[in-house]
């Protein structure tokens, strides 16, 4: 089988599978495992957010929207002359990576697509049992190897709660973007109830959602977390240090971690519990390497 993978997490989850060597071809935005960077890139942001603010960046994602323009370009060529046999992308975002509709669209591409479109943990953990299941018809073992991954996932998370038990829950607003402000919504309200919090703005299983500063100093947060979605940590702290935050802060790698519904997420919940209690748990184990 030949996968081509255009979303990051879906690329994460097929390495995490051990199926990584069945991949062929990615988006410009898949980056882990560091291996799959050598894969040729099929599809990539028209708005480069390297060179951009966050402000301008929202400006252009805004403009593109409201005029209905797609957010990726796609090379139909390249794609073609990869052969896929399996495309995988999501619906859950436009500003994320390319939609199933526009997958469909192509005319040179003859490939069974699957789209991934998780809202919360648990449905995080269904994508990578819909993946496993899938594969297991070209490698047996596969499906076992995916409750394998769910297994660690959860083991990460309870080692969290249990190391975060019967301390005080703490008021933090997680920051998926800074200029403007967007409270957050989706796994990671979720993943800082798990982690000994409460999201005083987000909120689990919804999209995040544009706020202002004066709503979030309102509420009164201990803490800020900022993770951009997209951003890691050096890029946060970056973006961070042009704009006064109406409370202390704290920048993460959102990119790995939070915005990115794969299996990293349990880390990020670890990560979640000793930001705001101070206390180490266990971190998932890397997965072996296909093969």
């Amino acid at each position: 089988m030949r996968i081509v993978s255009l979303l990051p997490s879906a690329t994460e989850i097929v390495a995490d599978l051990g199926m990584d060597d069945l991949l062929v071809g990615r988006s410009a935005e898949c980056d882990w495992p560091p291996q799959v960077c050598a894969l040729p890139v099929v599809t990539a942001a028209r708005v480069d957010t390297e060179q951009l603010r966050s402000a301008e960046i929202d400006a252009a994602v805004r403009a593109a929207l409201l005029e209905g323009r797609s957010l990726y370009a796609i090379d139909e060529q390249v794609l073609a002359e990869l052969e896929p046999d399996l495309i995988i992308t999501q619906d859950l975002c436009r500003v994320c990576a390319v939609s199933s509709d526009e997958v469909a669209q192509l005319r040179t591409v003859a490939a069974e697509v699957v789209s991934l479109d998780p809202h919360t943990i648990g449905e995080v953990e269904a994508s990578v049992r819909l993946l496993a299941d899938r594969l297991d018809t070209c490698r047996a073992g596969t499906c076992e190897r995916g409750a394998g991954v769910v297994a660690s996932m959860r083991r990460t998370i309870v080692a969290a709660m249990d190391a975060v038990a019967g301390r005080p829950v703490r008021r933090v607003f997680v920051a998926e973007w800074l200029d403007p402000p967007f409270a957050a919504g989706h796994w990671v309200p979720e993943m800082v109830d798990l982690a000994g919090g409460e999201d005083v703005l987000g909120m689990a299983g919804r999209p995040s959602y544009a706020t202002t500063w004066d709503a979030v100093a309102g509420e009164r947060p201990e803490l800020i977390v900022v993770a951009p979605c997209g951003f890691d940590r050096v890029r946060a702290e970056a973006e961070a240090a042009g704009i006064e935050l109406p409370a202390p802060s704290v920048c993460v790698d959102a990119n790995a971690y939070f915005s990115r519904p794969a299996p990293r997420i349990a880390d990020g919940v670890a990560q979640l519990a000793e930001i705001l209690h101070g206390v180490r748990a266990v971190r998932r184990p890397r997965p072996a390497p296909a093969g």
